[in-house]
Order: C-alpha cells, then sequence, then structure tokens
C-alpha cells in the first residue's frame, strides 16, 4: 500500500495555496507598486530559512465523491524563519485574497502569530497589509453566531504579552486599518513605505459616512501624517528599505528579555578621539549645533539608528554601538525649541527608556535640556503630566545609565536625563540650575529691569553676570559629576564604563514590573 495519491494531494493544494489570489490579483498587486506577502518574506528571510505553519489552511469545497473541488488559502502566511542567523517568527496578510480582510482560517493563524513567538521566545515580525472585520462576514438571519467563546483568552492578551517576552516589530507595506492598525502600534519598532501604505483607524468609505468628510487613504493615513504623528517609527523609501530597516533594528537586540544582545566585531579603536569635539559647542550660548554630529562622533562609526526622527522632535532617540556592543542614545537637539521637552518628547522618551528597560539595554543620554516647553500650547497639551509620567519611567528604569552633560541642564525636565546611580560625566561647555538663565533673571530681577532707564540693556547686563557665574567647576569640586572632561575624551571613557558595567548588565534577565504611571 502506498499514500502516494494523498501526497499527491498535499503537494497539489500547496501549489494552489502558493498561487494565492490568483494570477490577475498578484498582477494587480504589482501594478500597485507593492510585493505579495510570500515575496516580501523571501527577501526579508535568511535564504531557505522559511518553515511555513499551516501552510494547507483555508477553505476547502468537495464534490459528492468527496474530491476537492476548490481550495482558497487562508489569507495570512505566517511561518519561521532566520534573519542574519537567527531565528525569528514571520507573519503578515495576503492582500491578493479579500484585501487582507482575514478570512476565518486567516484570522486564527494571525493570533497564533503571537503565541507561537511567546512559547519559542524569539522576535515577531509582522509584515502587514489589510482591514479588520467587515460587515459582509456577520452572521445573517437563522444562521449560527459566530466569536469566541465568553471564557476565551481576550485577544489582545498574547499581543500585550509578547511586547514584554520578544523583540516585537511591525511594518506597514499597503492600506492598513482596525484591527491590524492596533497591531502595527503594538510593536517595539514600526515602520511603514512613504508612498504605498497607509495606516488608519476607519478608511474613507467609513470617515465619510460617520462624519460626513470626504478624505482619501492618504490625506487620512499617510506618510506624511504619521511622520508627524507618532504612529510609525520610521518611514522607509520603499519595500526592500522597510526590510532593511526591520534587519537593522533587530540587529541591536536579544531574542528575548532572557538573554543579552549579541555583540558586533567592530574595526573602530575604543580610545578613539574626535578633534572636531573639542569647538562643536560654540561658546556663544544662542548659537546650535549639529548633535547628530556629537552622536556619530562618539558611537561606534555608522552604528546610530535613529528611531522617530520627526515626531517629539526637540528629543532624539536611536540605538547604537560602544565597542560593539548595543546601547540606547537619548539626546536633545537645539535646533528644535532650544531641546526643551514638549509633550510629544515626553512621551517618546518615555518609551524609548521602556524600549531599553525591557530589553536590558544601557541608556547614554547628551544633555542639553532647558526644561519643558512653557506657553499656552503646551499647558493644553498637559505637557507636565506626560513629562511626570517620563520622569516615573527613567526612575523606575534598572538599566546602566550614563549621562554626558553637554550643555544645559535646566528644571524638572532635566531629571529625565539622568537614570538611579548613573554615571554622570561633564563638559566644559555645561550648565545647570533651576530655570535657564534668560528666564531666572526675567523672574528674579523683573522690578529692577522694568524700573531701569533702559529695559532691554539691563536685561543683557543682568544675563551677562550670571551667565559668567555658570561655570562648570563648582558642580565637578562638589563631587556633582564623576568627572569634567575634555569632550574628545568622551568615547573612550564611555567605552570603558561599558566594560565597568558588563557584570551588571549580564545578570539584568527576565520581565519588568512596573507601578502605575501617571
Amino acid at each position: 500500500m502506498s499514500w502516494e495519491t494523498e501526497v499527491d494531494a498535499i503537494r497539489h493544494r500547496k501549489t494552489i495555496a502558493a498561487e494565492q489570489g490568483g494570477a490577475d490579483a498578484v498582477a494587480k498587486q504589482h501594478a500597485a507598486g507593492r510585493l505579495t506577502i510570500r515575496e516580501r518574506i523571501d527577501r526579508l528571510a535568511d535564504t531557505g530559512s522559511f518553515r511555513e505553519q499551516g501552510p494547507l489552511t483555508g477553505h476547502a469545497e468537495y464534490n459528492d465523491a468527496g474530491e476537492l473541488k476548490a481550495f482558497t488559502p487562508g489569507n495570512y502566511v505566517l511561518g519561521i524563519g532566520t534573519l542574519d542567523g537567527r531565528r525569528c517568527v514571520i507573519g503578515g496578510e495576503d492582500f491578493t485574497l479579500r484585501g487582507g480582510s482575514p478570512s476565518p482560517a486567516g484570522l486564527r493563524k494571525s493570533v497564533y502569530a503571537e503565541e507561537l513567538a511567546l512559547q519559542l521566545q524569539i522576535p515577531l515580525v509582522r509584515l502587514l497589509e489589510g482591514a479588520g472585520g467587515s460587515v459582509t462576514k456577520q452572521p445573517g438571519p437563522g444562521q449560527m453566531p459566530r466569536g469566541d467563546a465568553v471564557n476565551a483568552a481576550p485577544r489582545f492578551q498574547s499581543i500585550m504579552q509578547v511586547m514584554g517576552a520578544v523583540p516585537v516589530v511591525s511594518a506597514a507595506l499597503g492600506p492598513v486599518a482596525g484591527f491590524p492598525a492596533a497591531r502595527l502600534v503594538a510593536s517595539h519598532f514600526s515602520v511603514m513605505t512613504r508612498d504605498t501604505a497607509q495606516v488608519m483607524i476607519g478608511g474613507p468609505a467609513l470617515v465619510e459616512r460617520a462624519l460626513g468628510q470626504t478624505l482619501t487613504k492618504e490625506e487620512l493615513g499617510g506618510a506624511a501624517v504619521h511622520l508627524k504623528s507618532g504612529v510609525v517609527d520610521n518611514v522607509a523609501e520603499d519595500e526592500n528599505d522597510a526590510l532593511r530597516q526591520i534587519r537593522r533594528f533587530l540587529s541591536y537586540l536579544p531574542l528575548n528579555v532572557w538573554e543579552q544582545p549579541p555583540p558586533v566585531a567592530i574595526q573602530d579603536d575604543p580610545q578613539r578621539e574626535e578633534e572636531a569635539l573639542l569647538d562643536i559647542v560654540p561658546e556663544e550660548r544662542r548659537k546650535s549645533y549639529k548633535m547628530r554630529r556629537v552622536i556619530d562622533l562618539i558611537v561606534d562609526r555608522e552604528s546610530f539608528f535613529e528611531l522617530a526622527p520627526y515626531y517629539g522632535r526637540t528629543q532624539i532617540t536611536g540605538l547604537a554601538r560602544l565597542n560593539g556592543e548595543s546601547v540606547g542614545i537619548l539626546a536633545n537637539d537645539p535646533y528644535f525649541y532650544a531641546g526643551a521637552m514638549t509633550a510629544e518628547g515626553a512621551q517618546k522618551v518615555r518609551r524609548f527608556v521602556d524600549l531599553c528597560d525591557t530589553f536590558h539595554l544601557p541608556i547614554v543620554s547628551l544633555v542639553d535640556e532647558p526644561g519643558f516647553m512653557i506657553g499656552p500650547e503646551s499647558e493644553k497639551a498637559a505637557t507636565i503630566r506626560h513629562g511626570t509620567a517620563t520622569l516615573f519611567s527613567v526612575m523606575q528604569s534598572s538599566v546602566p545609565w550614563a549621562s554626558v552633560i553637554v550643555r544645559k541642564v535646566y528644571g524638572v525636565a532635566g531629571a529625565a536625563h539622568f537614570g538611579p546611580g548613573g554615571y554622570v560625566l561633564s563638559w566644559p561647555s555645561a550648565e545647570a540650575g533651576a530655570l535657564p538663565i534668560e528666564g531666572g533673571v526675567a523672574v528674579a530681577f523683573r522690578r529692577e529691569i522694568a524700573e531701569a532707564d533702559d529695559p532691554d540693556a539691563k536685561r543683557r547686563e543682568l544675563e551677562g553676570l550670571a551667565s559668567a557665574g555658570r561655570s562648570p567647576f563648582p558642580r565637578a569640586e562638589a563631587f556633582g559629576v564623576h568627572d569634567l572632561i575634555d569632550p574628545r575624551k568622551t568615547r573612550g571613557m564611555l567605552c570603558d564604563w561599558m566594560d565597568w558595567t558588563r557584570t551588571l548588565r549580564q545578570n539584568l534577565k527576565g520581565g519588568r514590573a512596573y507601578s502605575f504611571r501617571p
């Protein structure tokens, strides 16, 4: 007896599944400038490494003799592959079938993606393109109701759990709405393609019916919208760029919270001194400088990977390496409101600190913080609430911190750049206090300035006197910093600090537990 007939049937169904929605649907997908889900997985995963889970999942129709008449594959492709030799779960909607709106079989596989990543303790990559539920799939009169049993685990439970256990990365590679949009933001890193992706809670038809507003998908949720909204971290020029960013982000992280990130062999001297650091900060306090250039000169060459560059722009966040080891980088951008902490900036920093703390990445903070942004718009945005929540995040973090005071440290917001038990270095350009000089003088000498013959001249005089008194030496003399250093030695001292904290970092394993954050 042979099972050849059954094996042929398996092969036949897998062939049909590989055809996805059919040649016409695939051609339409390509004409829209988008790859199919199987093409995306092939380009992302190491060659030949992908092992699909549930390739025969779908809907079959049989004739009276029990022979297969038709087979429609489930419209979610899921499996295990490797990225640069490291295993991960990869899944995504098949837009060539039902526009990615989940079929019963496809939905079951998508729900299993988080459970599989949790079970195997490996990263999860979602390649998203599709919508959530549809009224066309609701049960009609007299039909059996569908849905989960009342005692079933909530669908978002595993989505929440996986975020605390393994790296989760999601890419919007076409229109993404409803449940997939929620999955997109439930990620440690999210990216969307610039010209082919849109992310929406509800699409144009729903918005027009509910609100009477006629908008395109691009107007509702295109890259121009979400670069600034914070819904996605980064925007990719095309799908290949999105897949490249996914690989790069994961390269800084461990497989799970019980492991350490893999070190990378580098050809960069840990004691390298960059002459440009000596005069990169202008002596004139009102002049700005390029903080990203400071970062590039300190970390391993070409290792800085910025996150959310157009959201909360007063704060810079990203991943980098020091002597081949992964670190989180937090810095102020003096080109935007002098680096002041806005509501958006606070939310960005809070999320970044949580990312680093989840995966036990040490944080290097380059500080030029004038304080919380002030003014009516800042008050309307609840900046003090978001800022205080960020302070809680920093104070509850358990990873090593190294803070380098590059220029300003003022007000309550300044505390968001210094973790518990942190290593603190200061450049000679550093200044600190309760208020920036200009604001402090305006408050403390309000009457004296108002009564002067030339109020502007008096203000400048007082600001000059205050500025002259903001020397970094008294703080160093009082052991308020670990060292006041030549800026050129910053890289070497941070690489030494990474070496000192290695045992501590290796002992940081497992998930986190936090109290309520306001």
